[in-house]
């Protein structure tokens, strides 16, 4: 798959491959800025002259941005992609590998809908390039409503059931399975829980179907686009059982750490959360969660974050402090942006990201500032796999800068070594990659993942948490032995896997699957 995309029902449910085109020219020049001007609004100088002009205007005020009035004015869609276009030569990563495309074709008409048509622009715009395995470089860049966008970011809210669903086979016969729900959500109060195959949805046969009409009633009731919709389910749960559940859509509150309990083995007591998205909220959560784990004196920490596609990066720096310490990382580089030739950013001090030793104000439950507690680690458990993307691969790969033993257990995780900055025109935030990072030993080189030191199968036959669960059993073998082992839960696990061809593929929002930073402004 090229990449995900918010637009396409069909990208998503069937994985399949979307087309491309590309551009009609180059970019523009500064945009009349002179040198006083920040690098910040040096960045965006050209395509900001273009900003604002909307084929549907919004009216209002904005409950996101001071309840201030929305910019917009009266365009056409024709402007919205000259706006696009220009910033994409400013500010795209692989700006000199854009490719010709006219943008005369991506019309309302043709696409359904003007956001759907400047979603496929965007794609357009981007590079046609493949790694050294094949894979797309870009196989990220997306579109999204900004409204929802602000709400998951800034608030940790979305809309759904309160489970996480992966594909495990992607076409007819497919297969799809919760990984796992969230407690007090709808999913869980209805006995939902991990390992509940997907049959069916509204009457439409998961496994089978591949109609036009199929595919669009399984992805309304998979992704609901607004609170209060209510859809069917078949599942057959881990016993065996088959049934049928009703499930209302409702806005949801993201708690992005769980599960947070020790284990006492004979080598040491052990640290153990499920960490889920880098989220705003997430600031809090995770101080104090290891506020606790320091408080017991843990002498290893595990990490389960085989379903966390990212976030903020200086989320994933305060946990990568926490984790090493202060006389680790204390004037050391947790992530260094690096930029397009032509992109001011990469003159800037916001470039190199620190590890932060104190909250950065993500989240209004813990006071800006404040001191983060240390467990001062030499060596992280990480259960990763493909699922395991951009902000979380940060983690992973800025704590190998500064000699923090990563040991990885699960699969390869997804390889993305690259973020943005969200940039919004007329209700739609667009998401082009603007950098790649690397460690502070200049290290970057994982765009087809990091792969396993301990390759475990996915135990859905296990809550998350469970020491009998596979992945987190070899953890816990590791912890005592120094190797990875085959402990009587990783053999009882392998016996009711799927083939290891199979990799699962999260159905989720590509939000959910990227680096994200705050604007400097």
């Amino acid at each position: 798959m090229r990449r995900k995309t918010a637009a396409t029902a069909a990208t998503l449910l069937l994985l399949t491959a979307c087309g491309g085109g590309g551009s009609t020219g180059g970019g523009d020049d500064g945009g009349g800025l002179g040198p006083d001007a920040s690098l910040w609004q040096q960045r965006t100088a050209a395509s900001d002259r273009y900003t604002g002009f909307c084929a549907a205007p919004r009216s209002g005020n904005d409950p996101y941005n001071d309840n201030l009035p929305y910019p917009d004015r009266q365009g056409s869609i024709d402007d919205e992609k000259l706006w696009l276009r220009t910033y994409m030569h400013q500010v795209y990563l692989w700006n000199d590998e854009i490719p010709d495309a006219r943008a005369s074709r991506y019309t309302a008409a043709a696409y359904g809908s003007v956001p759907a048509a400047l979603d496929a622009y965007l794609y357009a715009l981007t590079t046609p390039k493949v790694t050294a395995s094949g894979k797309f470089k870009d196989a990220y860049s997306f579109t999204y409503p900004t409204d929802q966008w602000n709400a998951l970011s800034q608030l940790g809210v979305g809309i759904g059931y309160g489970m996480e669903v992966a594909l495990l086979a992607s076409i007819p016969p497919r297969s799809a399975i919760v990984v796992y729900t969230d407690v007090g959500t709808p999913a869980f109060s209805q006995g939902i829980a991990r390992g509940a195959e997907v049959l069916a949805v509204d009457g439409v046969d998961w496994v089978n179907d591949n109609t036009r009409a199929g595919v669009d009633t399984l992805y309304a009731g998979l992704f609901p686009a607004t609170a209060g919709e209510v859809h069917r389910f078949t599942l057959r749960d881990r016993n065996g059982g088959i049934r049928d559940v009703f499930l209302q859509s409702l806005a949801l509150n993201s708690v992005p750490v769980e599960r947070v309990q020790t284990f006492d083995t004979p080598a040491g007591r052990v640290g153990y959360l499920v960490f889920k998205e880098h989220y705003a909220t997430a600031e809090g959560e995770l101080a104090a969660a290891l506020t606790r784990f320091r408080d017991a004196g843990i002498t290893d920490l595990v990490l389960d974050m085989r379903y966390n596609g990212g976030g903020y990066l200086d989320i994933a720096s305060e946990l990568a402090f926490m984790v090493a310490g202060q006389t680790r990382s204390n004037g050391r580089v947790f992530e260094q942006l690096r930029f397009n030739a032509t992109n001011p950013l990469a003159r800037s001090p916001d470039s190199t990201v620190a590890f932060h030793a104190t909250s950065q104000g993500f989240d209004p439950s813990l006071d800006s500032g404040k001191a983060l507690p240390e467990l001062s680690l030499s060596r992280v458990f990480v259960l990763a796999g493909r699922g395991t993307c951009s902000a979380s691969e940060a983690l992973i790969n800025g704590l190998r800068g500064i000699g923090v033993q990563a040991v990885l257990i699960g699969g390869t995780t997804c390889g993305k070594p690259y973020g943005f900055y969200a940039q919004e025109n007329c209700g739609l935030s667009y998401f082009a990659i603007e950098f790649s990072g690397a460690n502070d030993q200049g290290f970057s080189d994982f765009a087809d993942g990091f792969a396993p030191d301990c390759r475990v199968s996915d135990d859905y036959a296990h809550e998350l948490g469970d020491p009998n669960e596979a992945l987190l059993a070899t953890a816990l073998n590791w912890q005592q032995t120094g190797t990875c082992g085959t402990s009587s839960a990783t053999r009882a696990a392998a016996a009711v896997q799927r083939p290891a061809s199979e990799v699962p593929q999260l159905l989720r929002s590509p939000l959910h699957e990227n680096a994200w930073r705050r604007s400097p402004r």
